[in-house]
């Protein structure tokens, strides 16, 4: 799947007011994804969530930097430590920082997530993309590029995964493609702590439901009793 979607919502008002209480009723944890196009925009973003009842953020650090000329905030070790250390001294929650894979070193970016006290960091986000008419000779996508994801994106994504694992100590959030148990599974022998589902919803809704019976099915075939044995735990040749 090719987007350019954006990131358009109602506002953490309208968020907290009437999508919040919602979510407290259906036994689930709430781990809100914060955005911003400036340093204190994340900053503000997360006082005001700091005060509400949820279980964790996690920093979209994959927006569009306005006062760095439009770059992404996650690129560089000085740009994503900055803003984590700047929104940790202000947020008491556990705290998620999420990557864009699209830099030359995955590693750098999550160092800094660590070195800013971030508890966990998520990758990967979408792969920068374009697709064009060849009749109008313009890109189908307004907005001319757009985050690539689903299937396609794995092997990156899996890579980024273990590279990360190799370079940091605090747990990761793997993403990125993944449609079924086995998906999953290679994430966590990658590193991965845990795995979230994305376009692959899009493709079928019980695609997540179907992915936790496969993961069991895998632990009860290899007899693994606790799926966190496996975290990490990769061969390489």
């Amino acid at each position: 799947m090719l987007n350019s979607i954006g990131l358009q919502n109602p506002g953490v008002e309208y968020f907290m007011e009437y999508d919040l209480p919602w979510l407290k009723n259906q036994d689930v944890a709430v781990i809100v994804n914060a955005c911003g196009s400036t340093i204190e925009d994340y900053v503000e973003l997360c006082k005001i969530l700091n005060k509400a009842d949820i279980d964790g953020v996690e920093l979209n650090l994959s927006c569009p930097n306005v006062k760095a000329g439009c770059l992404a905030f996650g690129t560089t070790y000085e740009g994503v430590k900055e803003v984590t250390s700047k929104v940790r001294k202000v947020l008491d929650k556990p705290l998620i920082v999420k990557l864009t894979p699209n830099v030359t070193d995955i590693t750098l970016p999550a160092k800094g997530a660590e070195d800013a006290g971030a508890d966990a960091v998520s990758l990967i986000n979408t792969l920068l993309g374009m697709s064009i008419n060849i009749n109008t000779r313009k890109p189908y996508l307004a907005n001319n590029t757009g985050g690539l994801s689903g299937p396609c994106v794995k092997p990156v994504a899996v890579r980024m995964v273990y590279q990360v694992s190799q370079a940091v100590n605090i747990p990761i959030l793997g993403m990125g493609g993944i449609i079924n148990g086995g998906d999953a599974i290679e994430f966590m022998l990658a590193g991965a702590s845990a795995v979230s589902i994305g376009a692959g919803n899009f493709i079928d809704p019980y695609t997540s439901v179907n992915t936790v019976k496969g993961i069991e099915e895998y632990m009860k075939n290899h007899n693994i009793e606790d799926i966190n044995d496996i975290v990490g735990k990769v061969k390489m040749n």
